[in-house]
């Protein structure tokens, strides 16, 4: 009985061992296979990995988030989980690429649920039909051709907002200052607002609304997405008021048709002939106000830090607008031609967003099952890119935590591996108004001072775009 017993226990432990292996073999074949997902792993559920994604930039290395995964996973590409969504990092150069290069075949633009409860859609069509609009309403202002008849307009704001905020002051904030001459400049550009208390009716508000646009999306008082939501209320009452100030000026022959942004969308209809709704065009200048706010504002903030820490590009660059100046007879407003001539200060520019690039990445969603490096990627998970992976790379840039300005002479960075606007058809549409801006505020403020910071070791932090934990405070020294 005792052999019998030993017998069948025997059996069915080589049974079981048998059936082990099958299934280990069997989930290997799955595995190895094209049906594979990219390695990583997706945290908690709902949260994922949300949270540490973020404390990682809140304390200023946002790059470790990634380099992390890249070297325990794969260098190409990894899954995690962000922003309550299955999301894949495509990373480097080949990742860029490729996601760039097939929009709107295998991917299309997505942005996360906090962007789409804030801008609730009046037509209810998706953030990506809305987004097409825009973009087609926009060449005609943000070309190049077209900015050229804003540099003036741009000196003239330049000048005015440093005599006003800036000159007879010992010491100074940056980066609220920074953002106070973007938006200024985005008030008077796309909607002929240049009156200094109908802008700061939209500022604070704006603060509020751009802080929680990428936020956790709990809507409770107090939180960030809650005040962003109130804020765009807020925006949108003044926005209506003024489309509606507008719309009378132009039924009156008051306003030029078609001078400014907010003009061309209320004279212009659609394929079947409608005009957009005040929502619309109310939702649609916001975003555009976004855009050229913080973003360029942070930019702004880092050269100036920049140009602090290093005395000797600080002298270059002061170099290169001394000899402009020169140029110029007396006090004549900067023209599209000057600013061609800035090509040390441009490529500092460069250098700064390589190393706080204001836009640290954006998502896409596959809009088909393919295949990637191997692995596959499920029709509706979300992709993301993010511009360290290349950034802060040194298989693409050489002691990338350097400041070298001369990485960009001559033919430049490898392509896709320098990507502070991103790529292919959906590149920043700003790119060329951001350039102009940040040039013209460069050319002035290096002419009137030098600087130096007060808190020598001011931290950096990202949330969601980089900016100096106390927003730069510097003290001033006139020429």
């Amino acid at each position: 009985m005792q052999e019998t017993a030993n017998d069948h226990l025997f059996l069915f432990l080589s049974l079981l061992l048998f059936l082990i292996v099958i299934l280990a073999f069997s989930l290997r074949q799955v595995f190895s296979g094209k049906d594979q997902l990219p390695l990583g792993r997706t945290g908690f559920p709902i949260v994922g990995e949300t949270l540490e994604f973020m404390s990682m930039g809140r304390k200023g290395t946002p790059e470790k988030f990634f380099k992390e995964r890249m070297a325990k996973y794969s260098p190409k590409v990894f899954k995690t989980s962000l922003l309550a969504e299955k999301t894949v990092v495509f990373c480097g150069a080949s990742g860029n690429k490729f996601l760039f290069s097939n929009e709107n075949k295998l991917v299309t633009s997505w942005w996360p649920r906090s962007v789409e409860k804030i801008f609730p859609s009046s037509t209810q069509t998706s953030t990506f039909e809305e987004s097409l609009k825009m973009r087609n309403l926009l060449p005609q202002f943000l070309k190049p051709e077209a900015l050229q008849k804003y540099v003036g307009t741009m000196d003239i704001v330049a000048r005015s907002h440093l005599d006003t905020h800036w000159n007879n002051h010992k010491k100074v904030t940056v980066f609220p200052l920074a953002k106070n001459y973007t938006f200024t400049l985005a008030c008077r550009l796309f909607l002929s607002v240049d009156n200094p208390t109908q802008i700061a009716k939209f500022s604070d508000p704006f603060n509020l609304l751009v802080a929680g646009i990428l936020s956790v999306p709990v809507n409770i008082p107090g939180t960030k997405f809650n005040k962003a939501i109130n804020a765009t209320k807020t925006i949108r009452k003044e926005m209506i008021r003024i489309i509606r100030q507008r719309t009378a000026d132009l039924g009156a022959g008051i306003v030029i048709l078609g001078n400014d942004i907010l003009s061309h969308m209320l004279i212009t209809t659609d394929e079947n002939g409608q005009f957009m709704k005040e929502m619309d065009i109310a939702d649609k200048i916001i975003g555009l106000l976004i855009g050229g706010h913080d973003t360029t504002s942070a930019a702004i903030t880092f050269i100036l830090k920049y140009l602090a820490e290093l005395p000797k590009v600080y002298d270059k660059v002061l170099q290169e607008v001394e000899e402009l100046a020169i140029e110029k007879n007396g006090g004549d407003l900067l023209n599209w031609e000057d600013l061609k001539k800035m090509k040390y200060c441009w490529n500092v520019v460069n250098e700064v967003l390589r190393m706080a690039p204001p836009l640290q990445g954006n998502f896409r969603e596959a809009l088909t099952d393919f295949t990637y490096a191997g692995f596959s990627i499920p029709k509706g998970w979300k992709l993301y890119w993010n511009a360290n992976t290349t950034h802060k790379n040194p298989k693409y840039f050489s002691e990338p935590e350097k400041f070298e300005p001369s990485r960009f002479e001559g033919k430049g960075p490898i392509p896709f591996t320098y990507v502070p606007f991103g790529g292919g058809p959906r590149m920043c549409p700003g790119k060329e108004y951001a350039r102009l801006e940040i040039l013209v505020f460069m050319y002035n403020i290096v002419r009137r001072f030098k600087w130096e910071k007060v808190i020598l070791d001011e931290k950096i932090v990202v949330d969601p775009m980089p900016m100096m934990a106390n927003g730069l405070p510097i003290r001033l020294y006139p020429h």
